[in-house]
């Protein structure tokens, strides 16, 4: 049985969402962690763009990208570099920032701060030092894939990405086979079909779903063994930003295999 699939290129609108009356005149001190759309830029709360247009400065993990959010939304705050690379030697001038009665915001591209996104260290630092963390949820493509999935989502594990050397690789994948839950996996294109092969020796009968740019104009879901979804992707040129999930175990056909 083929595996199935939908999504095929369907558009997704892009209206844009004004600021209407501007935002309250100032913030409390503190940090705020935002969540930003994960492709679709019309996926953004009125509480981020709220805050967006309030703090004194922006901390972004690449500030062209967040560029593209705040031009589209009419915002101008300044934006400040804050990556996995620099997150550590950020802290120190954030933590001064905070005490000196300014309001701080922290984005990375795509989803929430913190979650296989840079982010923890900044948000540690503050709650370490005493000051005000604020969260302002936002999209997530962890919960968007389970429910585009179709798999039953009252508790799944969530691995992020996989190690690349072979030796941590090969345990997280023996503790997701052995895993009940669901589970979701973030992978780049390039080894996507490495990790189908590895899923189909160790799990071939087990349902999965791949998710790859959701949100944006060429969304596409495609479901079913690791075998069958390889088939789709092997004689294509595999694009943009994936998120796997595997169906929740079947204890009884697990034992029988």
């Amino acid at each position: 049985m083929g595996g199935r699939r939908w999504g095929d290129g369907h558009p997704h609108s892009e209206i844009p969402i004004r600021a209407g009356p501007r935002y309250k005149p100032g913030m409390d001190p503190g940090l705020y962690v935002v969540g930003t759309p994960i492709g679709n830029l019309a996926d953004v709360t009125l509480r981020s763009l709220e805050v967006l247009g309030a703090v004194h400065v922006v901390l972004a993990e690449d500030t062209r990208h967040t560029r593209k959010l705040m031009t589209r939304h009419a915002l101008c705050a300044p934006l400040l570099s804050c990556h996995r690379f620099s997150e550590a030697t950020r802290l120190q001038s954030v933590l001064n920032r905070i005490r000196d009665g300014e309001a701080v915001a922290l984005v990375t591209d795509s989803g929430m701060p913190g979650v296989s996104d840079p982010g923890a260290r900044i948000v540690a630092g503050c709650r370490e030092a005493g000051l005000p963390v604020t969260v302002i949820p936002g999209p997530s493509a962890v919960t968007a894939a389970i429910a585009l999935s179709g798999y039953p989502g009252e508790a799944f594990v969530f691995e992020g990405f996989l190690p690349v050397k072979p030796g941590g690789r090969s345990r997280r994948l023996e503790a997701v086979e052995a895993e009940s839950r669901a589970v979701v996996i973030f992978e780049s294109p390039h080894r996507l079909l490495k990790l189908l092969d590895e899923l189909g020796r160790r799990m071939p009968s087990r349902r999965v779903f791949v998710g790859r740019e959701l949100t944006k104009l060429f969304e596409e879901g495609t479901e079913g063994t690791p075998e069958e979804v390889r088939r789709h992707y092997e004689s294509r040129s595999v694009k943009g930003e994936l998120v796997l999930v595997l169906a929740p175990l079947d204890r009884k056909r697990h034992r029988g295999n």
